[in-house]
């Protein structure tokens, strides 16, 4: 509990913000928008930014930047900012990305990271000529392709793995990743709420990213993805992020206002056509427990659960709400905005202090919990 709760950043990389509504949205997915949002972020408590992964149009995304070129531009554009570049097993071959990671990496001075996306837009991977793996055979694959990169960043000679999805053999790696202290490789970010990506969180991740979630919601994926991990051989113990769509205004009807109106201007043919993908791929594990498998509607609109965690009403509240999270295993929290620029800035001002305090208080209160 005495380590500060850290903060990151969706990145609008793709257009139509990060909810899928005709409400006003002052934000773009433009580079310039983008460096001056980072520029912000990182000067406002935000220690990481993950951009996110889309290939082509679909569900109100009309435009879209690809995430490792746009993370290594935002790593370049700051000081002190960690990117986090989402990635898709399949489209990716490991090896190449160990390479470009170790790269990328030292142009950051140490800063880059990957958030290993198993794949849920079957469109998109039809529509490249790629093969389309069912959902436990994709998170197999992320679980190998994990443990590929592992092997060629902290390999010590030719890097050797045989599996079912990669080999390779004497792979010698040079240069490799910044020598970061407390930090073996580059740091490995993954999703999801079903068995297979939980196993996945606990056995092999550095991150367990959760969509968003109440609070019991949280605690019952930290319990399990720490069961994993207790017989797992890790490098570091697992850590969580969870997802929430943040709307901090100084009185709490404005913010519920607010997230009425994003609701009732939803965008309902770009929310439908999303729920039927996602709906279908959530709900392709055998004990129906994959991502989205049960949001309803008004979840979606939010496409990442963001307003489950209800990070809704004054600085005080919100911050309350952070510290429990906190008290529940998380190790970050992963936020989205309606104006991004404008609310980052709001939040560095008038939550993060508060969340500060709040937190040494708990410390003080709480010495005997440590942080997972």
């Amino acid at each position: 509990m005495q380590e500060p709760l850290k903060f990151a950043y969706w990145v609008p990389n793709v257009s139509g913000g990060l909810v899928t509504s005709t409400i006003e949205q002052r934000t773009d997915w433009g580079f310039e928008y983008n460096r001056k949002l980072a520029q912000t972020a990182e000067n406002n408590g935000f220690e990481y930014a993950l951009s996110q992964i889309r290939y082509m149009a679909s569900y109100g995304a009309d435009h879209q930047h690809e995430a490792t070129a746009f993370s290594l531009a935002l790593g370049l554009a700051t000081e002190r900012l960690k990117v986090i570049a989402a990635v898709h097993p399949g489209l990716w071959e490991p090896s190449v990305l160990a390479k470009w990671v170790a790269t990328a990496d030292h142009l950051t001075n140490g800063r880059l990271a990957v958030n290993v996306v198993s794949g849920w837009l079957k469109a998109e991977f039809t529509a490249m000529g790629q093969p389309w793996l069912e959902h436990d055979e994709r998170y197999r694959r992320s679980n190998e392709f994990i443990r590929v990169l592992r092997e060629i960043w902290t390999s010590d000679g030719g890097a050797e793995f045989a599996g079912d999805f990669y080999r390779i053999r004497d792979f010698d790696l040079k240069p490799r990743p910044v020598d970061v202290p407390g930090r073996p490789h580059p740091e490995i970010f993954q999703g999801g709420n079903s068995t297979a990506a939980r196993y996945n969180g606990g056995t092999v991740s550095d991150w367990y990213f959760s969509n968003g979630k109440d609070y019991d919601g949280f605690s019952e994926q930290v319990e399990e993805v720490l069961g994993h991990a207790k017989t797992a051989e890790r490098l570091q113990p697992v850590r969580f992020g969870l997802n929430g769509f943040m709307i901090a205004r100084d009185g709490e009807k404005e913010a519920r206002d607010t997230l009425r109106e994003i609701i009732e201007k939803a965008n309902r043919p770009a929310v439908e056509g999303f729920r039927d993908a996602v709906q279908q791929a959530g709900n392709s594990t055998g004990d129906k427990r994959g991502m989205w498998a049960d949001s309803s509607f008004e979840d979606l609109v939010q496409y990442n659960d963001g307003f489950r965690t209800q990070l809704i009403g004054t600085p005080e509240q919100i911050a309350d709400r952070a510290i429990e999270y906190k008290r529940r295993g998380a190790n970050l929290l992963l936020l989205g905005f309606l104006h991004f620029q404008e609310e980052v800035e709001y939040f560095g001002a008038k939550v993060l202090p508060i969340v500060r305090e709040k937190e040494a208080e708990l410390a003080a209160r709480e010495p005997q919990l440590t942080t997972v």
